[in-house]
Parts: structure tokens; sequence; C-alpha cells
């Protein structure tokens, strides 16, 4: 699934169309991803209303459009969001096309985890308000953290770093770069862990994620574990040794067992 950078990425690539008004909608009204029976009522309140905005919060998107209609959802595993011509054919797995006058506002989606639903109102929906703090705003405290990680003192600092519930966008590859700068091994109990020093690095990671993916979707520093996590065989930028991939708890880790060996 898409993870902070990611998501801000895609949400920019509606950019296009903001303060357009939609002249009509394409809409699959049968795709999973419009789970509730949203589909209908996606194209007949947009339909003539004017794109205004664009939020993201984690791993979720929320498109502001006039006369108080929200679009709301997530990407899934294999979502994405485009821009179009504006005389644009829709493709087998485009489930959503908005078209006005300049450009088309694509969402595709061949697997279907994706999920998206209508909301009316002046204000964001119900469902975005009692979201967690994000990890750059202000509420996004070292206390904060630390009292999640010691209500959670016995569980794996990656498997932990990957509840949405406390880290909003963090995914497999953020947790692992954030475990690799901090030299902790992924199976490290997160009552062992620094909350201020996760909280540092976690805001840095992101930072530097929003400014590289999330604008045009360029790597990572070549000095992070970012560019050589992903093949077998890869090395430690930091050391040189090979580094170690396995599951935990579900998901798989990479990590270099020199620079963070397990307690």
């Amino acid at each position: 699934m898409p993870e902070l950078a990611e998501v801000v990425y895609y949400a920019r690539q509606w950019d296009a169309g903001l303060g357009r008004r939609i002249a009509r909608v394409h809409v699959h009204p049968r795709a999973r991803v419009f789970r509730g029976g949203h589909a209908d009522q996606i194209a007949a309140a947009l339909t003539g209303a004017t794109y205004e905005e664009a939020l993201t919060h984690g791993k979720n998107m929320l498109f502001r459009f006039s006369g108080g209609a929200w679009l709301g959802g997530h990407l899934g595993m294999t979502g994405e969001m485009l821009a179009e011509a504006p005389d644009y054919t829709p493709q087998k797995h485009d489930h959503l096309v908005l078209y006005t006058s300049g450009v088309s506002l694509v969402y595709r989606d061949p697997r279907m985890f994706g999920l998206w639903r209508l909301d009316k109102g002046s204000a964001p929906p119900a469902w975005w308000q009692p979201l967690p703090p994000e990890v750059l705003s202000p509420q996004f405290t070292a206390a904060f953290v630390g009292d999640f990680l010691r209500r959670h003192a016995r569980s794996p600092l990656k498997a932990l770093l990957l509840d949405q519930s406390a880290f909003a966008g963090i995914g497999n590859w953020m947790a692992d770069e954030a475990l690799w700068q901090l030299r902790l091994h992924p199976a490290t109990p997160a009552g062992k862990v620094d909350a201020a020093a996760l909280r540092k690095t976690l805001q840095h990671i992101t930072r530097t994620a929003v400014r590289t993916i999330g604008r045009d979707w360029s790597d990572p520093p070549a000095s992070w574990l970012f560019r050589h996590r992903w093949k077998a065989g890869g090395n430690c930028p930091r050391c040189g040794q090979p580094l170690t991939r396995g599951p935990l708890r579900g998901r798989t880790a990479c990590w270099c067992p020199h620079c963070q060996p397990e307690a």
C-alpha cells in the first residue's frame, strides 16, 4: 500500500484540475472500491461541481468539491491518480474519471483494494476528524510517541511502526529506514526505544520523502537504506555488509545485521 510520500505524490496528480468544473463523470458502479453503493452518489454529486482542494493524512486522501461534496478514501495496494487529456477514453481499470474542459482526472486500480466514499457537508467528514496526529504536525510530540511505546512496550518496534493508529502513513520501507538510521534491530522491544530520537528520525525521513518522492517520484538520498533494500543481495550503504530480510509478524523486514544487531 502506498506510504505517506507516495500518497502526497498521487494527490498532486489531480492539481491540474484545481478550480475546474466537472463536466461529466465516468464511474464503474459495480467496482469494489465504491463499497456501500457510493458510485451513483459520487457521479451525481460531482457532476457540475468545481474541484477545490486535495488533502492527505497518512495513507488517506480527501478531495473537496463545491457544494459541500467530499470524495475520500485510500489507494489500496495498486491504486493511482492520473491527469489525462480532456478527451481521454477510460481504460479497463479506470474506475472513476472526472472530465473537465482542460483535463481528465483518473482513478485507476487494477486489483481494487482501494476504498472510496462520498460525504456531504461544510467541514471534512466525521471519519477524517479522529485520525491520529500526522508525523510532521505539532501534535506528534515525543510525549505522544513515548506514551504509545510504553503502552506497547513488549511489541517489536518494526511491527509497531506500522500501526496506523499512531504512525499515520508509515509503511514498510519507512519503518525499515527509521530502524536502520537509528541502528535498531527490527525486533527491538518498543519499551527500550528513545521516543525523542524515534520522533526526530521519523520526521526527518518524512520531510525528505515528501521533498523527493512526494514531489516528482525521485529517490531519497543514496546514503539511505531505501535504494538498497528492494532486491535480495543488496549491501548496507553504511558498512557494506550484506543486508538481511525476514518475516516479522507477517511483514517482511530488511536490516543490516552488523549495524543493527539483535540485543
